[in-house]
């Protein structure tokens, strides 16, 4: 199993930007793929970026693309998610992922294990 833990979130006015960390412990983190997704409320789980476990693949939804980047350490057991320029819109609770093997996915259902979340709030 994996246990992941996410932090970094908290309220910033648009135009803004916050780096969100996913502490994951349990097996080794180089052999899942990553993804981050969001929610907000009254919404479906959103897809929001994915990375595979060498950290060479990743992939973002147009909504996101340009303002936000997904890293990983896989030497510190961390996945990142660098956001800048934020919206109102991107206001959610952001949750990370992870799926065994190396195929980068976008889909809720692929991944196996999944983080409490952390609120972002964007003020306009």
């Amino acid at each position: 199993q994996v246990q992941l833990v996410e932090s970094g979130g908290g309220l910033v006015q648009a135009g803004g930007s916050l780096r969100l960390s996913c502490a994951a412990s349990g097996r080794t983190f180089s052999s899942y793929a990553m993804g981050w997704f969001r929610q907000a409320p009254g919404k479906e789980r959103e897809f929001i970026a994915a990375i595979g476990w060498s950290g060479g693949s990743t992939r973002y939804p147009d909504s996101v693309k340009d303002r936000f980047t997904i890293s990983r350490d896989n030497a510190k057991n961390t996945l990142y998610l660098q956001m800048n320029s934020l919206k109102p819109e991107d206001t959610a609770v952001y949750y990370c992922a992870a799926r065994f093997g190396p195929v980068v996915s976008t889909t809720v259902s692929s991944y196996n294990y999944w983080g409490q979340g952390t609120q972002v709030t964007v003020s306009s």
